[in-house]
């Protein structure tokens, strides 16, 4: 699970009369005066400026300008939460999911990740999503899952569009439809996902929704096989010993090229 980079939090509008201490905590946390930070977004935060209590929260959690401290995070998420901010939402679930400065509860976690993916928060709709699929917190419920994966993956969360993949590979919630599986290993594959890339790869290796080409699966196989995961290196030498030495050159200029291209040209 990944939290926002805290760039992320300052396009919000505030009023003039408490923009001032949030703004200069802004300017300092941005030139790593930390200490400065922390005083000028507690004086906010303290105002009940949402933002501000959300990134003070942040603080706290990092340990940046102040001694780490769980508990005190979550108070301050929690009280920027209250105030409908999804962000703060999103991070108070993670830290009821995970059992951070709170005792772990997945059903407090799933409440505050459904309050901010009905925000349209794209990494609390795949969060609550995962919670649905591992029934964590929640009933088990595969379409309520792939509702949630398919609103995160169209807004291109890789991740979603990975599970998503799997869903529908698998017939999870949805009709299994081996064509859809591949359109989201697609996605995913193409904004660098290792394990979507893999599943790809071997998805033309088996002939799966797509036409059974050994090159696309070697050239797909062999950059997931960069991360040097076993598996992964081993499928790709199972396609290898399938093909000829001329495939396999074909394959591995493929994938060169598609790298480079930062995966515009994998077609």
């Amino acid at each position: 699970m990944v939290r926002f980079v805290i760039a992320a939090l300052f396009t919000l509008i505030f009023t003039a009369a408490l923009a001032g201490d949030f703004e200069d905590g802004v300017a300092a946390y941005e030139q790593k005066d930390y200490a400065t930070a922390l005083a000028k977004f507690r004086s906010s935060a303290q105002q009940g400026v949402a933002d501000a209590q959300y990134n003070l929260a942040l603080m706290f959690e990092d340990g940046k300008g102040v001694a780490q401290d769980y508990k005190e995070a979550v108070r301050w998420y929690q009280l920027a939460a209250k105030q409908g901010l999804a962000q703060a939402q999103y991070n108070l679930a993670l830290m009821f999911d995970d059992g951070k400065g709170v005792a772990q509860d997945y059903k407090e976690a799933v409440r505050w990740y459904q309050l901010a993916a009905k925000q349209g928060l794209t990494k609390a709709q795949h969060n609550l999503a995962l919670m649905f699929d591992d029934g964590k917190g929640v009933a088990q419920d595969y379409k309520e899952a792939v509702r949630w994966y398919q609103l995160a993956a169209r807004q291109g969360l890789a991740d979603a569009q990975y599970n998503l993949a799997l869903m529908f590979e698998d017939g999870k919630g949805v009709a299994q439809d081996y064509k859809e599986a591949v359109r989201w290993y697609q996605l995913a594959a193409k904004q660098g996902k290792a394990q979507a890339q893999n599943n790809l790869g071997r998805m033309y290796g088996l002939g799966k929704g797509v036409l059974q080409d050994y090159t696309r699966a070697h050239m797909w196989l062999n950059i997931a096989a960069i991360t040097g995961k076993k598996n992964r290196v081993e499928g790709r030498d199972l396609v290898a010993s399938k093909m000829t030495a001329q495939q396999i050159e074909q394959a591995q200029r493929m994938a060169r090229e598609c790298m480079a291209s930062n995966y515009a040209k994998c077609d």
